[in-house]
């Protein structure tokens, strides 16, 4: 018996595995992956060693310990792209972890008989093959629904929030253990993928944390005793090891960015970010010109921040960024009409919530919350109306999240989509077990190891299973035709983005090329040229070290920055460019002309210099090569 238990588990796993692949075969049969933003197209070339000629886990943005095993992985095999596949098994790992979970719902051991023989005699307890592939079925549509778009241009804060979402759901779901070793060993997975999530994309974590938090709250009050010391160390004890991991993460990540020159770019950084994310109007409007030369910054400084092109001017460092950050806090956000902003996004976040403004997501979240609210009506035991409470404390505290990130003007889709799969992940967990709860008649907290224990003699019993499973197929329905209306019109729009992405990345490819054709050059790109570039994961041009870098962005000024110019000799952009034969200029033919060149002009005309910018090459279609050269 026991071997056809261990076998009935792996069933889940080979079952699970193959409906995932299938899905991703199919996926990329119709669609290609691609790295959604350029920020991770960068943290590839970093990783990978195209950026600095060298494979390295400095990227800024994942922290040190997951950056440099990526990086060391490119080191043992350079073929593979290591950093797109992590992030497509990160993604695909979710659906497969949470597929087998809904997979094993309802198996287990239960006693056999009436309850009369000895209780060492058992019964296995098992759920259909039928039951498995619809719940699997389920998982899939929300994947081609919901998630389709995430999953074919993946971007890591999304998938960071994947990581969450999972680790929720196991935590919730985990069939309820009686020993804390066992406690703990169930949740291993969840505790990982925390740990990983924090890694991978930190800030993301953090915001969702709380619904971390509120989970495990939720499965405590449905402890029989909560205030136990068997309790303290069970959910301590998980609670302990994420935080553990989070804080070891962060102390390694800090001492790999403990040297002079990394902590000055950090500086840089924070304040770019400050002043790029928070108040681009400061750089990108005209009515604060007179205030930045106030500051003492001149007008070819302003036109080089507002066109990103900041790296050419080497007096543009973490010191007159941090001037730009420091006024833009005393001075920009003192000026807000905050009563203003406040009531617009309260508005906001009602259309989003309850017009529909953020479909489907938002209309899947609120099925989620009816579904809890109707599964809990039908609950039993001591505890039984503490969806209630729950539900309140929930909508608390998703609103000051969304709120925090509405009022500071940052919520894009990367990351509103992701409090949405974070916030269903939860909802869903608990729907589960009350429904659970309401099938096996049972109001303590082991109700996912026993389906079988409802007693047909009892008609009392037969009211909440009736309607839990009532409300089950009503809410499976909405369900589909939610999911299945976000597939119908979605698809589509995926097809025209990526096919658009196609085009506009052929002269990416066409830039790529002709650079390492012409190896013994270095080029510098306008950062607005090239800002629309991504690519797809599994068949990235070139390899090796490129000899091109973009004229700003949030590596610029960074030590691998400076270490990769180096190669060529390079220490100042505006002198390289002026000074160095092999030193040119990637513009785009629009930018080109609608910008025109003055902004380069400008820039050494303050210098005391008159150049002329010269047209040398084509590049590809619409894209050229300049040199800088004096008048």
């Amino acid at each position: 018996m026991r071997q056809k238990i261990e076998w009935w588990k792996w069933e889940n796993c080979i079952l699970t595995l193959l409906v995932v692949l299938a899905n991703v075969i199919v996926m990329g049969i119709f669609f290609d992956f691609y790295y959604d933003l350029n920020d991770d197209t960068m943290m590839l070339d970093i990783m990978s060693g195209a950026y600095s000629g060298s494979p390295d886990g400095h990227n800024m943005q994942t922290l040190y310990p997951l950056g440099a095993l990526i990086a060391l992985c490119y080191r043992l095999c350079h073929v593979v792209p290591w950093y797109g596949l992590f992030l497509c098994l990160c993604q695909f790992g979710c659906f497969y972890l949470i597929g087998v979970r809904l997979c094993s719902l309802g198996e287990g051991q239960r006693k056999a008989g009436d309850g009369q023989r000895p209780a060492a005699l058992y019964t296995a307890s098992r759920v259909g093959m039928g039951r498995k592939l619809v719940r699997l079925a389920a998982l899939s549509v929300l994947a081609w629904g919901v998630c389709l778009p995430h999953l074919m241009n993946i971007q890591y804060t999304i998938t960071s929030a994947m990581l969450s979402a999972t680790a929720i759901f196991l935590f919730l779901t985990m069939p309820d253990e009686e020993d804390t070793a066992g406690f703990l060993c169930g949740n291993i997975p969840s505790m990982v993928l925390v740990v990983i999530a924090y890694q991978l994309r930190s800030e993301m974590l953090l915001l969702t944390f709380p619904f971390i938090c509120l989970a495990g709250l939720y499965r405590l009050t449905e402890e029989k005793t909560i205030f136990t010391k068997g309790n303290l160390v069970r959910y301590g004890g998980v609670l302990g090891i994420m935080l553990a991991g989070m804080l070891v993460s962060r102390g390694l990540d800090y001492a790999a960015y403990g040297s002079d020159a990394w902590k000055d770019f950090l500086r840089l950084f924070e304040a770019r970010t400050t002043v790029y994310d928070f108040y681009p109007e400061l750089v990108g409007e005209d009515r604060y010109q007179e205030a930045l030369e106030g500051l003492g910054v001149t007008a070819a400084q302003q036109s080089l921040l507002r066109n990103y092109d900041y790296g050419l001017d080497d007096t543009i460092d973490s010191a007159f960024l941090t001037t730009l950050a420091d006024y833009a806090m005393d001075t920009l956000r003192g000026a807000k009409d905050w009563g203003r902003i406040v009531r617009e996004q309260v508005y906001r976040y009602y259309y989003r919530i309850l017009r529909g403004g953020d479909a489907p997501y938002s209309t899947l979240l609120l099925l989620m919350y009816a579904a809890v609210f109707a599964a809990g009506v039908c609950g039993v035991g001591i505890r039984r109306y503490a969806f209630l409470w729950q539900t309140i404390l929930l909508l608390c505290g998703r609103s000051l999240i969304w709120m925090f990130i509405m009022l500071r003007e940052r919520d894009p889709e990367r990351i509103t989509h992701s409090l949405y799969l974070v916030e269903f992940a939860l909802l869903a967990a608990m729907t589960i077990r009350m429904l659970y709860r309401g099938i096996n008649g049972k109001g303590d907290a082991g109700i996912l190891h026993d389906l079988s224990a409802y007693d047909n003699r009892r008609p009392a019993a037969r009211v909440p299973v009736r309607l839990s499973r009532g409300i089950a197929w009503i809410m499976a329905v909405a369900f589909v035709l939610i999911t299945g209306n976000g597939m119908m019109k979605g698809i589509p729009v995926l097809r025209a983005e990526q096919e658009r992405r196609a085009q506009v990345n052929e002269n990416w490819y066409a830039i790529d090329r002709y650079c390492r054709e012409h190896d013994e050059n270095f080029y510098f790109e306008d950062v607005y040229s090239t800002v629309g570039f991504s690519r797809r994961i599994f068949d990235v041009a070139g390899g090796g070290y490129a000899n091109y870098d973009i004229m700003g962005g949030w590596m610029c000024g960074s030590p691998l920055y400076y270490d990769k110019i180096g190669r060529y000799g390079i220490g100042s952009v505006h002198e390289a460019l002026l000074g160095q034969e092999n030193v040119y200029l990637i513009l785009s033919d629009q930018e080109a002309q609608e910008r025109g060149v003055a902004w380069i002009v400008d820039f050494y005309a303050e210098q005391g210099v008159r150049v002329v910018v010269e047209r040398t090459d084509t590049i590809g279609t619409g894209y050229a090569s300049y040199r800088i050269k004096t008048d």
